[in-house]
């Protein structure tokens, strides 16, 4: 891989940050179609002139447009291909592209949101066991004093690497290759690890889901770097 009265403004700004990251994830995942996301055309851009099919361009990060990423989902025909279909069974509404581009929504906010040490944005979209390990995590740091710095300059691709059907409860492991700037700070501001640098890191992310409840969240169950 990868908390957030007179109150303090401070404190009542970053409540209202968390609110509006934890209700756009939920516009994200908070439908029947899973991680499903109507793609966004660039600024400027003529959504008519993008051929069916076709990759759709990236976010504008710093003026520039990401380039458009890969996603790769496994034909019908084969096993894996196979096990997403028998999701569809289940939910009508699921589809494996569209999953895919939620995915990486989440992706987006979860490594956010770890990197801020924003708890309360953490704790709908993780498992148990995975908001248990994140918090543990961000307490380690809080307690030696760091901050960590965390930029998500592009995902080349995000792909469907294996997925499980065990009845109605679903797992889909995702291979997102991202290019970032990671760097962690001491007390006296100092890098402790990372690097200013942009680096590729390639992670798999496991997200979960029983297809048959009213919750139509995936929650991230698993996460390593590959």
């Amino acid at each position: 891989m990868g908390a957030t009265g007179g109150f303090p403004i401070d404190l009542v700004l970053f409540a209202m940050i968390a609110a509006f990251l934890v209700l756009r994830l939920r516009s994200v995942l908070g439908r029947r179609q899973g991680f499903e996301r109507p793609p966004e055309p660039a600024p400027g851009a003529d959504p008519a002139a993008v051929p069916p099919g076709a990759a759709k361009p990236g976010p504008v990060i710093d003026g520039q447009a990401e380039p458009a990423p890969s996603r790769a989902v496994p034909p019908p025909v084969s096993a894996l291909g196979q096990v997403l279909q028998g999701m569809t069974a289940i939910d009508r509404h699921f589809d494996p592209s569209r999953f895919l581009d939620g995915a990486e929504a989440a992706f987006r906010i979860i490594v956010a949101a770890f990197a801020e040490g924003k708890r309360d944005t953490l704790r709908p979209l993780l498992s148990d066991d995975s908001f248990h390990a994140f918090d543990a995590a961000v307490t380690a740091r809080e307690a030696a004093g760091e901050t960590q710095r965390t930029d998500i300059r592009a995902i080349p691709s995000a792909t469907i690497e294996n997925a499980e059907l065990h009845g109605t409860v679903a797992t889909i492991t995702v291979r997102f290759v991202s290019d970032q700037v990671n760097l962690t700070l001491g007390r006296d501001g100092q890098p402790v690890s990372g690097t200013d640098a942009v680096t590729e890191i390639t992670d798999l992310w496991t997200f979960e889901r029983d297809l048959s409840s009213a919750d139509p969240t995936w929650r991230l169950v698993a996460a390593r770097s590959a």
